[in-house]
């Protein structure tokens, strides 16, 4: 069987290194040999082994009648939207890690694949290497998913690990971070939670089987987060985690990206450094966790080839996933019920005259108090610190 794989940059270059070293093993899976025929891309690679098969226009792959998986891991939503297209429209099965390109237009090209009596897969589009979309497609489709909950930015939770056991600021993290190749030059989707609000529409899209979109959901990253909140959290005894979360209410669901502060007990505590992991309440299986290497090379071509195998297995057969083009409402967020971790410059007779009750935390940071509100929703919450003020900072409690 012949593929194709358009753009070879880190994790196209994985997908051909995955299909030459463990070709005996993707064959006898496959039920017969995938070959790679093309690659498509700008550059030339002289030298490389997969040179011979460079091309430069993908329309010489989507006209070879040859071809019946082609994997895309070019990034963005163009020109990945038009290749893919074509190729679903040629009778091509098509495979993808791009989770801007599925965030974005996911819905449409499952209709076109669907029509075409093709497929189209992504999942390395969310976990990485961690399998959870073909999970929530086929072992958890009796239950009704009430809530997901993950780290799914590597990035950010090795810069939060790094701060939380060095008690380092923020921008000497992402320097480090930088310095060993887990922050892009520009960082900015992962800090400020473009990436894991992406990824968390594709699960709410799936789950829900309707368009989420990502422009929909409150985002916050981890840019504002800094060596004095740590320092606050280790007193609380929990550790700050950028969380991606989607969760059953009125109806819908109500989602978000945010840091939040995690106790002991909770399921993602524990997960550090480069790692994801992605908790699942459905209301029949109850809790479930799928942890593991959320990024990488070698991780994300794994899924890719994962799917490139599933399809062989299904070549003459469209796979059903329930992704509608209809745009899903999403609850409103602001009716979130949470307790918040607060910083503040005001006295305590003030914060106590808005707040009510609160619980104080002792961290000896002077001219300053921390206090844990009780539960509010996030419009109540808003309100009071509003009129507060002196707001220094604000952080989400999680269980």
């Amino acid at each position: 069987m012949k593929v194709a794989i358009m753009g070879y940059g880190t994790i196209g270059s994985g997908v051909a290194e995955i299909l030459e070293v463990n070709k005996e093993v993707v064959a006898k899976r496959s039920g017969e040999p995938l070959e790679l025929k093309y690659v498509l891309d700008l550059r030339d690679f002289e030298g490389d082994p997969i040179a011979d098969k460079i091309v430069h226009d993908y329309k010489i792959i989507a006209e070879d009648p040859e071809v019946s998986i082609v994997v895309e891991t070019m990034g963005g939503v163009e020109p990945a939207y038009t290749f893919v297209k074509a190729m679903l429209e040629a009778g091509k099965h098509v495979t993808t890690s791009n989770k801007a390109l599925v965030a974005d237009k996911g819905a449409e090209l499952i209709e076109i694949a669907r029509h075409n009596r093709v497929n189209f897969m992504f999942e390395a589009s969310v976990g990485g290497g961690i399998p959870i979309i073909r999970p929530l497609q086929k072992c958890l489709t009796g239950d009704v998913i009430e809530e997901i909950a993950g780290i799914v930015n590597g990035t950010t939770n090795y810069m939060m690990t790094k701060m939380t056991q060095e008690g380092s600021e923020f921008d000497d993290v992402l320097k480090d971070a930088q310095a060993k190749g887990y922050a892009e030059k520009d960082p900015t989707a992962d800090i400020e939670g473009y990436d894991a609000c992406r990824k968390i529409a594709i699960l709410t899209s799936l789950v829900s089987g309707q368009q989420v979109d990502f422009e929909d959901i409150p985002t916050e990253g981890i840019s504002h987060i800094s060596a004095t909140d740590i320092k606050y959290a280790k007193a609380m005894g929990r550790n700050i985690k950028l969380l991606a979360t989607s969760k059953a209410q009125d109806g819908s669901y109500v989602a978000r990206v945010a840091p939040y502060l995690l106790t002991a007990n909770h399921p993602l505590y524990n997960v550090n450094d480069v790692f994801n992991a992605i908790f699942v309440h459905g209301n029949m299986l109850g809790d479930a966790m799928f942890y593991g290497s959320g990024a990488g090379k070698l991780p994300t071509a794994s899924a890719v080839v994962g799917d490139m195998v599933e399809t062989a297995r299904h070549i003459d057969k469209n796979i059903f996933l329930e992704w509608k083009k209809e745009k899903l409402t999403l609850a409103d967020a602001g009716q979130q019920v949470n307790s918040f971790f607060v910083r503040s410059s005001a006295s305590k007779a003030d914060i106590e005259k808005v707040f009510g009750q609160v619980a104080y935390v002792d961290a000896s940071v002077a001219d300053e108090i921390g206090f844990v509100t009780s539960a509010m929703t996030e419009n109540d919450y808003a309100a009071k610190a509003a009129e507060l003020g002196n707001v220094k900072q604000m952080i989400r409690m999680g269980a």
